[in-house]
């Protein structure tokens, strides 16, 4: 079988290489938690979903940390997070990804939207944005759009001292693509799907306190380590629809998509950090196997 070049850079973007040694494309997936709490069972179906299908496919499995929520992190967390997944027999490649790592890559690629004027600075509060989408109903539900501020009035909040996020604006995206935005398409287990970004507004793509939001940080980190493949829960599709907005305005390569079903708790709601019982830790404190893991969830 054809080996991947692991490591090996395009030498004219810098970037991994997604090809195997013949030519064809590999395969590249990942996992990416985020280090606020313990894994539960949809974090083992999710991280054993890609990397059955890596290993299947031949391809790569890497692991990513999404640490940029300083506040909320937990250096306990992230060694459970590699107790736990070697315990489930997962193996990934070193060395891993750190978000909290790479800000200064994060900062740089807002300020290029920035110069383009692709975003904008929004002063309002969150209830003043939950107000504002209650008094204009949006078709795709409650989502929210705004335009920048007059240039005087921006200066005199920002001189004031206000708090302030950076929204993407859908408007400016639409001017700065022409006639491509329209043409925008996704692929999914499904087949191709037109990319509609109006499903979740002018989203926050960064803040004070975070340098990128979930949206911006993990396209970049995608591109970045070449993944060709994002596989993740039904409860992200429809990022999906942003994110092949942010791949075209960026210049990023754009993956292909695999939404997995849910695993839910007794309630029927998805699990939670919250949620102990359903921990891996207490699981496997409970006596129970990685093979029964499996079981459990469906995987064999």
């Amino acid at each position: 079988m054809a080996r991947a070049h692991a490591g090996r850079r395009n030498p004219a973007s810098g970037k991994p290489e997604s090809r195997l040694s013949d030519g064809r494309m590999s395969f590249v997936t990942r996992f990416a938690p985020s280090p606020t709490g313990y894994l539960h069972l949809g974090h083992a179906f999710s991280a054993l979903t890609a990397f059955d299908a890596a290993q299947s496919a031949g391809g790569r499995f890497l692991l990513r940390i999404e640490d940029i929520d300083q506040g909320r992190v937990r250096a306990q967390f992230e060694d459970a997070i590699f107790e736990d997944l070697a315990w489930l027999g997962l193996a990934w490649e070193a060395p891993v990804r750190r978000q909290s790592e790479h800000m200064g890559e994060y900062e740089a690629v807002l300020q290029g939207l920035i110069d383009r004027q692709l975003v904008y600075r929004c002063f309002r509060t969150r209830r003043e944005v939950a107000e504002a989408i209650a008094s204009a109903p949006h078709e795709y539900g409650d989502v929210f759009t705004g335009e920048a501020l007059a240039q005087e009035e921006e200066a005199a909040r920002l001189q004031a001292g206000e708090a302030f996020a950076w929204r993407l604006s859908l408007k400016k995206a639409r001017a700065a693509l022409g006639p491509a935005y329209f043409a925008l398409v996704f692929e999914d287990e499904t087949g191709p799907v037109r990319a509609e970004p109006e499903r979740l507004g002018d989203v926050v793509l960064a803040r004070k306190d975070f340098a990128a939001s979930y949206h911006l940080a993990s396209v970049w980190d995608d591109a970045q380590a070449g993944v060709t493949h994002v596989i993740r829960g039904e409860d992200l599709r429809e990022a999906a629809h942003l994110h092949v907005l942010l791949q075209r305005l960026l210049e990023l390569p754009q993956p292909m998509y695999r939404h997995h079903r849910l695993i839910l708790g007794e309630d029927g709601k998805r699990l939670a950090k919250r949620e102990a019982a359903a921990t891996l830790r207490a699981l496997r404190e409970d006596g129970k196997t990685a093979a029964e893991i499996r079981s459990m969830l469906g995987l064999g």
